[in-house]
C-alpha cells in the first residue's frame, strides 16, 4: 500500500496535498500496515490497513495533522475484512 501511494504521487502525479496528508500521516501511525489513496485521485479517499486496537490512535493523529495542514477535519469510515472469496453451490430448479 505504501509503495503504491508513493508511485501514484511520484510517477503518476495523481494525488494532491489532501490525499498525501491522509496517506502519509496514516503510514506513520503505529499499528498501520499500509495506507494509500484510492479512487480516481485529485481529492478522493485514502484507505489504511490498521490493527483494530490502533484505530482510535489513527483517527486522532490523522485528524490532528490533516486539520492543521488542510483546514478542516477528515471523515472516517470503518470496514472489516470479510472471509474472502467463496464458492457457492447454486442448484437450478
Amino acid at each position: 500500500l505504501n509503495a503504491s501511494h508513493a508511485s501514484l504521487k511520484e510517477d503518476y502525479e495523481v494525488t494532491g496535498i489532501e490525499l498525501d496528508t491522509l496517506a502519509e500521516t496514516a503510514q506513520q501511525v503505529e499499528g498501520v500496515l499500509g495506507a494509500r489513496m484510492t479512487g480516481a485521485g485529485f481529492a478522493g479517499c485514502a484507505i489504511a490497513l490498521v490493527h483494530k486496537d490502533r484505530i482510535k490512535n489513527l483517527e486522532q493523529e490523522v485528524t490532528e495533522n490533516y486539520t492543521k495542514k488542510i483546514g478542516y477535519e477528515p471523515s472516517f469510515y470503518h470496514v472489516n475484512i470479510g472471509d474472502g472469496v467463496k464458492s457457492l453451490d447454486i442448484k437450478e430448479g
